[in-house]
């Protein structure tokens, strides 16, 4: 059993920054890669930035460059930057946590970003 919780996210200007976290817990040991992912109203699910236990990091073409991801493996923490926002960067994030052998992933509920004047 893995569980995911997101925090951090909220309501901020176009131009502004947010940091969202992402705090594991439980068969943390078997966690190979963490990613974050978001889903706009009327949108599906897309891949935000992923990072390895190696942390070999992959983002999304729409966030290079504005966008970071890290994590604290000591914390068990995965965390995301987010600067340069814009209004299209508004969205449900969702935590990611794939396991080894493909066994399965699991996800967070999610944590609302608006980006807004």
């Amino acid at each position: 059993q893995v569980q995911l919780v997101e925090s951090g996210g909220g309501l901020v200007q176009p131009g502004g920054s947010l940091r969202l976290s992402c705090a594991a817990s439980g068969s943390i040991f078997s966690i190979r890669t963490m990613g974050w992912y978001r889903q706009a109203p009327g949108k599906q699910r897309e891949l935000v930035a992923t990072i390895g236990s190696s942390g070999v990091t992959n983002y999304a073409d729409s966030v290079k460059g504005r966008f970071t991801i890290s994590r604290d493996n000591a914390k068990n923490t995965m965390y995301l930057q987010m600067n340069s926002l814009k209004p299209e960067d508004t969205a449900v994030y969702y935590c990611n946590a794939g396991l080894y052998f493909g066994v399965g992933s699991y996800w967070g509920q999610g944590t609302q970003v608006t980006v807004s004047s």
